[in-house]
């Protein structure tokens, strides 16, 4: 991963069935950590509604959410400002 050496990244999906969760996963070649979320505990903790949707947890603890889809410049902009 590109960004591999400047941040950790996990997946959380919010809703739908094991087996469509792990089709998503093998579709996109996701090799970061992934995990379901099917309460809704993780997206209640950072006030998250909707996806696609990216939370920044900087290194002082502080967050910052993204709503939408990011390409590649904008998240290496992002983590650039977060380090």
């Amino acid at each position: 991963m590109q960004f591999g050496d400047d941040a950790n990244f996990v997946g959380v999906a919010w809703t739908g069935s094991d087996d469509s969760f792990q089709d998503f996963i093998d579709k996109h070649g996701l090799t970061f950590p992934q995990i379901s979320d099917d309460q809704g505990d993780v997206f209640d903790r950072f006030g998250i509604s909707y996806q696609p949707a990216f939370v920044i947890v900087n290194t002082d603890g502080s967050t910052e959410t993204v709503a939408g889809a990011v390409d590649e410049e904008l998240l290496g902009q992002i983590i650039s400002e977060a380090n």
